[in-house]
C-alpha cells in the first residue's frame, strides 16, 4: 500500500513539473494572469497591480508602434510627393520659359512652377519634423532599456509567483503526508517545504515592490511622451497645411491677377500690309489717362489724337505729339474723319 502511495506521489510531482515546464515555455515572455491567492491578500493586490501595469505598458508600446508606422508611411509618401512635385515644378518652369511671349498660360505655369519649389520645401520640413519630433523619440522609447527592464522584473515576479504557487501545493501535500505518517523524515521534508515557501514569500515582497515601482514609472513616462509626440505631430501637420494654403492662395491670386492684367492690357495686333488702304480719324481727349507701360499712351484733356486702330477689347491705338501707344477708347471722342495721307499735316 505504501508503495502505491509513493508511486502516486511521484506521478503527481512529475505532472506538476510538466505543467510548470509548459507554463514557462508558453508564458515566459509575458505576465501570467491568475486569480489564485498564493501567499496572502497583500500579495494578491500586488499581483493584480503588476498585471494591470504590465498590460498598460504593453498596450502603450503597441500604440506607439502604430504611431511610428503611420509616421513612417507619412514620411515615405512625403518623399514621393517631393519627387513628383519637383518634376512638375521643372516642367512648369520649362513650359513658361519656352512660351513666354504674352501667353497667360505660360506665365501661370511659371508662377506655379516657382511656387511648387516652396511647397516641396514645406513638405521636406514636415518630414524632418516627423523624424525628429515623433519617430526618433518614440523608437527610442519602444526599444528603451527602462521599459524592457521593468517588464523583465514583472516577468521574474510572475515566474516566482508560479514557483510559490507550486510550493504551496507541495506544502499542502507534505502536510497531508505528515498527518498520514508523522515520521521524522516526513516532518523534516514538511519543514523544508515551508521554509522554501517563506523564502519565496520574502523574495516576492522585495521583487514585487521593485517591479511595481519600475512599471509605474515607465507607464507614466510612456503616457506622457506618447501624448507629447502626438501633439507635436498634430501641430506640425497643422502648420504644414496652413503654410501650403498660404502659398497656394498667393499663387491663385497672382494667376488671376495676371489673367486680368492680360485681358485689360492693350491688345497686340500684327501690323497691316503697307499696300492696304487705311482710314485714320481725328479724336479729342475727354478724360486724362496716365500710361502704365511703354505700350500705352498718356492723354491730357483737350489734346487731339490721330486714332489708327480700334480694338473690340475697349482699347484704341493712336499718336499724339509725336508719341504713339494704346489708350482706353472711351476717353476720346471722334471729331473728324480724314484720309491717311493728310492726317499728320492737319493734326500737327
Amino acid at each position: 500500500m505504501d508503495t502505491l502511495r509513493k508511486q502516486a506521489s511521484k506521478l503527481r510531482e512529475q505532472v506538476a513539473k510538466q505543467q510548470q515546464a509548459v507554463i514557462k515555455q508558453f508564458g515566459g515572455t509575458g505576465y501570467e494572469s491568475s486569480d489564485v491567492m498564493v501567499i496572502d491578500e497583500v500579495e494578491m493586490q500586488r499581483h493584480q497591480q503588476l498585471e494591470k501595469l504590465y498590460r498598460s505598458t504593453r498596450n502603450g508600446r503597441d500604440f506607439q508602434k502604430d504611431v511610428v508606422r503611420a509616421a513612417e508611411a507619412f514620411t515615405a509618401i512625403g518623399y514621393k510627393h517631393i519627387e513628383t512635385g519637383t518634376k512638375l515644378s521643372e516642367d512648369c518652369c520649362r513650359y513658361g520659359a519656352e512660351n513666354i511671349n504674352d501667353n497667360v498660360l505660360a506665365k501661370a505655369a511659371s508662377i506655379y512652377g516657382d511656387a511648387r519649389k516652396h511647397v516641396e520645401k514645406e513638405q521636406e520640413d514636415f518630414n524632418k519634423l516627423l523624424l525628429s519630433q515623433v519617430l526618433d523619440p518614440m523608437r527610442a522609447m519602444i526599444a528603451g532599456a527602462p521599459l524592457e527592464d521593468a517588464r523583465h522584473l514583472a516577468q521574474r515576479y510572475s515566474r516566482m509567483r508560479q514557483e510559490a504557487e507550486t510550493q504551496a501545493v507541495e506544502v499542502s501535500r507534505r502536510q497531508a503526508r505528515v498527518r498520514e505518517s508523522p515520521t521524522p523524515e516526513n516532518v523534516a521534508k514538511l519543514h523544508a517545504a515551508e521554509a522554501k515557501k517563506q523564502e519565496l514569500k520574502a523574495n516576492m515582497a522585495v521583487l514585487g515592490k521593485e517591479a511595481s515601482a519600475a512599471l509605474a514609472a515607465v507607464d507614466a513616462q510612456q503616457q506622457r511622451l506618447t501624448f507629447q509626440r502626438l501633439v507635436s505631430m498634430v501641430e506640425g501637420e497643422k502648420t504644414y497645411h496652413l503654410r501650403l494654403a498660404a502659398i497656394l492662395g498667393e499663387v491663385e491670386a497672382e494667376m488671376v491677377s495676371e489673367k486680368q492684367r492680360k485681358e485689360s492690357a492693350p491688345p497686340v495686333i500684327s501690323s497691316e500690309n503697307g499696300l492696304e488702304n487705311k482710314t485714320y480719324f481725328l479724336a479729342e481727349v475727354m478724360h486724362p489717362f496716365n500710361a502704365e507701360s511703354e505700350k500705352e499712351l498718356s492723354l491730357s484733356v483737350g489734346n487731339y489724337i490721330v486714332v489708327r486702330k480700334v480694338s473690340p477689347s475697349g482699347w484704341s491705338e493712336g499718336e499724339c505729339s509725336g508719341q504713339a501707344g494704346w489708350f482706353p477708347s472711351a476717353y476720346v471722342e471722334k471729331r473728324q474723319r480724314i484720309p491717311t495721307s493728310n492726317v499728320a499735316g492737319e493734326v500737327y
